[in-house]
């Protein structure tokens, strides 16, 4: 206990989670990476930061479609403890998996897989200069 404060010392080395508020602002993309097409939204914070990420796989099994909505899931909460999205920006551009090949997108013609797409994607749209 504090002595002075009545109250527990906080520990300066716990994470805290920032929420989001109920009512958001987002972003929503359609992409297609070699004919395998989905969903990115990003849900806001006030101040225009990504807070949450969902990806949403159209046409695609189960498989993929879980595995993506629990990295979605992944990424949202660390975004939200506080990692910054030029890490993951940097960590998982140009990552090199199947499916790869041509996008839509004039700004990313090719893409390495479906992760390296959705990250070169984020730095395009949320990070000055990327």
């Amino acid at each position: 206990m504090s002595p002075d404060a009545g109250q527990p010392e906080k520990d300066p080395m716990v994470a805290t989670r920032l929420s989001l508020p109920a009512t958001r602002e987002s972003v929503t993309h359609k992409f297609s990476v070699a004919g395998h097409e989905g969903y990115i939204t990003v849900g806001l914070f006030p101040d225009g930061r990504p807070g949450e990420l969902f990806i949403t796989m159209a046409k695609e099994g189960s498989t993929i479609g879980g595995l993506m909505d629990a990295f979605g899931t992944s990424v949202s909460m660390s975004l939200q403890y506080g990692v910054p999205l030029e890490d993951y920006v940097r960590k998982f551009s140009h990552m090199r998996f199947e499916p790869q090949g041509h996008t839509k997108n004039p700004d990313i013609r090719i893409a390495k897989s479906l992760i390296d797409y959705i990250f070169r994607w984020l730095g395009i749209q949320f990070l000055p200069g990327y």
